[in-house]
C-alpha cells in the first residue's frame, strides 16, 4: 500500500505565507501527477493545482500569481507554497497523487488525510 502524509497547514494572517507539503510513501513504483485540492465548508472539493512528473504544472484562476506547486521525484514528495493568502482560502487542502505500485500496472488515486489552512483577516 502507498500513503500520503501531508503538513504544514495552520492559521495565517491576510497575506501572510504558507508552504505545505505532502510525502508519498510505501509501495510505489513510480508516480504520475500529484496534486493539491481544497474544501471549505459547505462546498465542494476544488482542484487548487496539480503538477506532472515531467514539472508541467496547472492551477485554478483563484490561485495563479499567488500558489506554486513544485515536486521533489527523488524524495516523492509534492508542495505548495502560498504567499498573499486571504480569508477565502480557508478551506481543508488535500494532497493527490497517482500512484502505480510494485507488481501492478494501473496507477491509482490515493488522498493524504488533509490539513487545515485558516487565514484571518
Amino acid at each position: 500500500q502507498a500513503r500520503l502524509v501531508e503538513s504544514g497547514g495552520g492559521l495565517v494572517q491576510a497575506g501572510g505565507s504558507l508552504r505545505l507539503s505532502c510525502a508519498a510513501s510505501g509501495n510505489i513504483f513510480s508516480i504520475n501527477t500529484m496534486g493539491w485540492y481544497r474544501q471549505a465548508p459547505g462546498k465542494q472539493r476544488d482542484l487548487v493545482a496539480a503538477i506532472t512528473s515531467g514539472g508541467s504544472t496547472n492551477s485554478a484562476d483563484s490561485v495563479k500569481g499567488r500558489f506554486t506547486i513544485s515536486r521533489d521525484n527523488v524524495k516523492n514528495t509534492v508542495y505548495l507554497q502560498m504567499n498573499s493568502l486571504k480569508p477565502e482560502d480557508t478551506a481543508v487542502y488535500y494532497c493527490n497523487a497517482n500512484i502505480r505500485q510494485w507488481g501492478s500496472q494501473w496507477f491509482l488515486t490515493y488522498w493524504g488525510q488533509g490539513t487545515q489552512v485558516t487565514v484571518s483577516s
